[in-house]
């Protein structure tokens, strides 16, 4: 996982003192912080604490970045989930914002530690920089039920609606506008161990339309690499029309399966997302989806051939059988 980091800045060098005090930081420090370092994003402000010492103060504080991860998750504005992201070990609310921004390691090592007992997903949806969505939803992860049925996350209430400025698609055109204009994000936080993880690829890798109900399917994905197999990590929303015309969100879903498409059960899952909250790759390497779903075409028609072979090799073994009988009869 890629961590946000910014280097002490020296103090060494008299030449870059002397420009200190006389340049951009010998301004007073309430005008850096509420009319610049206000207005950065998460990288540009973690960039701005290495230019000086003066910066990396001002930058560094907490309610900065408290805000931040705020403004970019306003699902993370929950008093319980406010409270869990400030005492986040190596930093409080930057040390979330390094967890939760960069993208989940897909090539996942084993861990000694014991899964978590609670789950806390954070989700925000964007149409065009638009919020249309922000829930967060907390999961126990100790129960039979939760560990023996297949694992799904659900965020809204069967028959919650959530409506949306997003026009009701009518064909490919208006799907592509969605590929290229809506974002999700699905943090998945441990509020024991205080880990997070980002599961969800940010843009839509499928937008599907239904011929009959009008219904689409919108896909985010993650692809996890775990013990020379590969998991499909997916977070899908079904939108259906209003009266108005206007999309209304139906279902927000997380869900895993593996390469035959099965869906993993709560027990399995909760150990792949325990390594992901660990943040502990093995070898590098990323896999798109498009890459995964040719890995899984592959190895569906391996699986053909094989049943085939054993088909043929079945049918062979059994003509020989009655063959065999049909002289052993005729010797006698």
């Amino acid at each position: 996982m890629t961590m946000l980091t910014s280097p002490q800045p020296t103090s060494g060098d008299s030449t870059a003192e002397k420009i200190e005090t006389t340049g951009f930081s010998a301004l007073p420090p309430h005008i850096i912080e509420s009319l610049v370092l206000t207005r950065l994003d998460g990288p540009a402000l973690a960039s701005a604490s290495s230019c000086s010492a003066t910066l990396h103060r001002l930058a560094s504080q907490n309610h900065l970045w408290a805000e931040l991860c705020h403004s970019t998750w306003p699902s993370t504005g929950s008093a319980r989930v406010g409270h869990i992201i400030s005492t986040f070990p190596g930093g409080g609310p930057r040390a979330f914002f390094s967890h939760a921004f960069a993208s989940a390691p897909q090539n996942l090592i084993s861990t000694s530690t014991a899964p978590p007992s609670e789950l806390i997903s954070a989700v925000d949806i964007h149409y065009k920089d638009e919020l249309i969505l922000s829930k967060h939803q907390e999961t126990e992860s100790v129960s039979d039920w939760f560990r023996c049925s297949p694992f799904r996350i659900d965020l809204l209430e069967p028959k919650e609606f959530v409506p949306t400025p997003v026009k009701q698609p009518d064909g490919d055109e208006t799907c592509t506008d969605i590929v290229n204009s809506m974002t999700l994000s699905w943090i998945l936080i441990d509020p024991i161990e205080r880990r997070a993880v980002n599961l969800s690829s940010r843009k839509p890798v499928t937008v599907q339309r239904h011929w009959l109900t009008g219904e689409v399917k919108i896909k985010f994905a993650s692809i996890l690499a775990v013990e020379n197999s590969h998991l499909l990590c997916s977070a899908a929303v079904t939108c259906g029309s209003s009266d108005c015309g206007k999309m209304q969100v139906m279902e927000v879903s997380l869900e895993m399966e593996d390469m035959d498409g099965v869906h993993l059960n709560g027990k399995d899952s909760l150990v792949i997302l325990h390594r992901a909250l660990e943040g502990k790759n093995g070898s590098e390497g990323k896999l798109s989806y498009e890459d995964y779903l040719e890995m899984r075409r592959e190895r569906k028609e391996r699986k053909v051939k094989t049943e085939e072979a054993l088909d043929m090799f079945c049918f062979g073994f059994g003509i020989s059988i009655l063959v065999t009988f049909l002289l052993f009869l005729f010797c006698i």
